[in-house]
């Protein structure tokens, strides 16, 4: 059937390339791997996809004009709040998605299409309004405003295009363009404003049961719920922290009876924290002193405590551009650097050791009291010997959280003994090596950053001649200079060869005799862009 596979295309076009871990903030994440078979993925989105003309009128009309409450209770019960939202926001995306692909047919004048599109468009915003009415039972006054006011426009709209297809004289459809375009984008300006509203009210219903209910059921619900609201991106985030989520959210961390959950609101914490108004609420919730007390009591359970982890990572995270939040850092850091080192030794799994290492790698750019602290917690040995169980640190992302935190300590005097106590220069030698075994985007980078991060630790602690002559026993210099002359090893990337050739001018000046004549020539001796020019240019052809 033509139709069921050109809809089954219109899926897999808009779904190609969507890609939600690279817009998550790094440097930690909880990495989620969904396998869903495409048939069964395909058949839930088909009704949504589907041409639904000659279904506007029926999803207009009740099915009984009684007031049937068994009838009520299967519409009411038939989705949770949390699945109805997700269905709405399946729509909403399949709207936004229709506006913007009405606009490009607008633009190369294919009225035939746009028509057709415009009632499609026309039908989705009716279910949708018809489905968002169906599971709730509150919509405000302005709610039911911008819903008429949606649906007028929409049926102007279609009423313009239908005008459009049934005249040829192109003077008139020019004329008629400019109204399309102002009505195309008042539709745009209506839809988005009604969904700013519903997810706004919904945000705060879930968040009033949060806040009132003494039930340990409903507010797991609600905080479950809430969570996923959290996953539809930046935006839902702004609406939940506007709303007070933050607030609400570390209340529930402070009381006892809902120890159970803790995890649970930690996480759903750490995803609102990912934008600035998240930040500005934890600072008025005093999150901060909150987040130190669950990390230094050892009742709480592991989970509880790598939970909080992940808060901390996201919070001091270096990719945010605002960092007012953390004027309270400085004063309970020493009792957090404390907890999470002792979070790191005693990690029973790879993830609760990623979500320490990473709030802790975070700390090492906020600030470098936490350095000192670090060493003198005996950190660099916690951490050299959590590398060595392939249980704990297994995969290149903790990886980077170590070699980032040696990177950052290496500047400190004293960091170069420990690192010749602990065999670290032989973990560094390794990472040297270190390759992305599936290809997923995501390790290859993390990959990368581990190279270039254990490259510029070498060249630091190189400065100490122990070190530099313990990292020449190993072979670092053979294995520099391949990072450096070939660019598959290095997966092209520039920062991993810069490091490189930083760290193997370091190695030269200690131990002169361990480079060929070439490679001296070419990789120490002229200058450092010159080194660089040469070896990116390497496998270019000139034939």
């Amino acid at each position: 059937d033509f139709s069921l596979w050109k809809s089954a295309h219109k899926i897999k076009m808009a779904f190609k390339g969507e890609d939600h871990l690279d817009s998550l903030p790094l440097p930690v994440q909880r990495m989620h791997l969904i396998q869903v078979d495409s048939v069964q993925r395909w058949m839930e989105d088909l009704k949504l996809m589907t041409d639904c003309e000659c279904m506007c009128i029926l999803q207009s009309k009740p099915i009984s004009i009684e007031k049937d409450e068994q009838n009520e209770l299967i519409l009411s019960s038939q989705y949770s709040t949390c699945d109805s939202l997700q269905l709405l926001l399946k729509r909403a995306w399949i709207i936004s998605t229709e506006l913007t692909r009405i606009a490009q047919k607008l633009e190369k004048n294919r009225w035939q299409r746009v028509h057709s599109m415009t009632v499609r468009v026309n039908c989705h915003v009716r279910s949708m309004i018809n489905e968002y009415n169906t599971f709730t039972r509150t919509p405000s006054e302005e709610m039911h405003q911008y819903e008429k006011l949606l649906i007028e426009k929409c049926s102007e709209f279609t009423a313009f295009t239908e005008r459009c297809v049934q005249t040829e004289d192109e003077q008139i459809l020019k004329s008629m363009k400019s109204c399309i375009n102002e009505t195309l984008t008042t539709v745009a300006q209506y839809f988005g404003q009604l969904i700013e509203l519903v997810l706004t009210q919904e945000a705060q219903n879930l968040l009033r049961q949060i806040e009132l209910s003494d039930s340990m059921c409903i507010t797991e619900l609600a905080i479950s719920s809430l969570f996923s609201l959290t996953q539809e991106g930046a935006h839902l985030c702004r609406i939940i922290a506007k709303e007070g989520g933050v607030v609400a959210l570390f209340k529930i961390c402070r009381q006892d009876c809902f120890r159970c959950l803790y995890p649970q609101t930690l996480r759903t914490l750490a995803s609102i924290c990912c934008v600035e108004e998240g930040m500005h609420q934890l600072e008025k919730a005093d999150g901060i002193l909150c987040l130190a007390d669950i990390l230094t009591d050892n009742s709480h359970s592991e989970a509880t405590h790598a939970e909080a982890a992940a808060v901390i990572a996201q919070i001091t995270s270096p990719h945010l551009t605002f960092t007012q939040h953390l004027s309270n850092f400085l004063e309970n850091m020493e009792e957090i650097v404390t907890a999470l080192v002792k979070l790191c030794k005693e990690a029973s799994s790879g993830e609760v050791f990623l979500l320490a290492s990473a709030a802790l790698a975070n700390i090492t750019f906020f600030d470098t009291m936490a350095c000192e602290i670090l060493l003198q917690l005996n950190a660099m040995k916690i951490l050299l010997a959590a590398c060595s169980d392939k249980h704990i640190v297994d995969t290149p992302y903790s990886r980077d959280q170590v070699v980032t935190i040696l990177a950052n300590m290496s500047v400190l005097d004293q960091c170069a003994a420990e690192i010749i106590e602990g065999n670290g220069v032989q973990l560094l030698m390794e990472m040297l090596f270190e390759r992305s075994s599936s290809g997923n985007s995501a390790e290859v980078a993390a990959c990368e950053r581990v190279q270039q991060k254990s490259a510029v630790t070498l060249a630091r602690l190189s400065r100490d001649p122990q070190v530099a002559d313990a990292a020449v026993k190993l072979s670092c210099i053979p294995r520099l200079i391949k990072l450096c002359r070939s660019p598959t090893e290095r997966n092209n990337s520039d920062s991993v060869l810069v490091a490189c050739l930083a760290a193997l001018r370091r190695l030269a000046v200690m131990s002169p005799d361990g480079l060929e004549d070439s490679d001296f020539q070419q990789l120490v001796k002229p200058r450092l862009v010159d080194s660089f020019l040469l070896c990116t240019n390497m496998e270019e052809s000139f034939v």
